[in-house]
């Protein structure tokens, strides 16, 4: 299977740069992945096609303001820092701008010196270990002077960092947003369940891993990079009493979905607990517990098609996508929404 085999044309205009005043009036484009129709509606229309008994998967991380603009110590050069992942304390893996100027060893500052770090260390792809120095709390200092990372096709300035934030966000320690829980209000949340479904919240703690882009043609090639999640015993239960009870299992993003396939034994039992994944899901993947999804528009060739591709068909997918850019569908991040059921 080819990397080729999931392009598609994406005018650049269609690539959404700020998110709507109202999470819930994004577009929903409804894909019947039995039948191949396509039909169209608002966001907010979602509870339409959900049923008594079905559950919603939610992924309540938070991401952080994750991007430290710096300095190397000396000599006043730019720097730019990403944290990933929490290795100890106040150690973190990150990915650092200009890299090969910053060897281990190398002294870096922020915000005039409030916090200063070290690399220490060069790892797997070509990531730095650095270590932080400050004083207080570190997600206080941070929260001061970092910024939301968001992705690289997003130009604009964001002007209110809640709008890269669920508004059911808990758990700390995301590099990236679960962009498909972007669309959904409170008030929403409240009507759905009015309805008679119910949500089950888990954890995955999205790294920059999930879109780097797909490098080798053959995509069996591609080496997913580990994410850590987390399932309570309550959301497991709440999961695994949906499918004996003949409910579907609807997750809301990619990450909810890799989640609740990674913790899944091969009768599809979901177990709770704490654990990495490096599940890639592609065409051909048997799913064990997801019955339907909610999710973005996604990058050509990247990963993410591939996993909706595997659910819905990868022709039924680029068809799909290509009716969204016949409509002029808002893509990406802070773009319009698609439910596969």
């Amino acid at each position: 299977m080819k990397k080729s085999d999931f392009a598609f044309d994406l005018p650049k205009e269609l690539i959404a740069q700020d998110p709507l005043k109202d999470r819930s009036s994004s577009r929903l484009l409804v894909l019947d992945r039995r039948s191949g129709a396509v039909s169209h509606h608002v966001f907010r229309e979602i509870g339409d096609f959900l049923r008594p008994g079905d559950c919603l998967v939610l992924n309540n991380t938070k991401v952080i303001p994750a991007r430290l603009l710096g300095e190397r110590e000396g000599t006043g050069a730019h720097v730019e820092v990403l944290l990933l992942k929490r290795r100890d304390k106040d150690v973190w893996e990150t990915l650092v701008k200009p890299g090969k100027k910053c060897r281990p060893g190398t002294k870096l500052e922020f915000g005039g010196g409030v916090l200063k770090a070290e690399v220490v260390e060069t790892v797997e792809e070509g990531n730095r270990l650095v270590r932080f120095e400050y004083e207080g709390i570190f997600e206080e200092v941070l929260d001061r002077l970092g910024e939301m990372p968001l992705p690289p096709y997003i130009t604009h300035k964001l002007s209110d960092r809640n709008r890269y934030q669920t508004v059911y966000a808990k758990y700390e320690g995301s590099a990236a947003a679960p962009t498909a829980g972007l669309h959904f209000t409170e008030e929403l949340l409240g009507q759905i369940r009015s309805r008679g479904v119910q949500t089950a919240f888990v954890t995955l703690h999205v790294g920059l891993g999930t879109f780097r882009p797909v490098k080798e043609d053959d995509i069996l090639e591609h080496h997913m990079h580990s994410e850590a999640y987390q399932i309570s015993q309550q959301a497991a239960d709440l999961i695994n009493r949906t499918k004996a009870s003949g409910g579907r299992v609807i997750c809301v993003g990619t990450t909810s979905c890799r989640t609740v396939e990674s913790a899944a034994d091969e009768r599809g039992m979901v177990r709770p607990g704490s654990a990495d994944t490096e599940i890639f899901i592609y065409p051909g993947y048997e799913f064990k517990v997801l019955d339907g999804l909610i999710t973005n528009f996604h990058l050509p060739e990247s990963t993410l098609v591939m996993l909706v591709s595997a659910l819905a068909g990868r022709e039924q997918v680029l068809g799909a996508y290509a009716e969204a850019v016949r409509e002029r569908y808002r893509f990406f991040s802070f773009g319009d929404a698609m439910l596969v059921v």
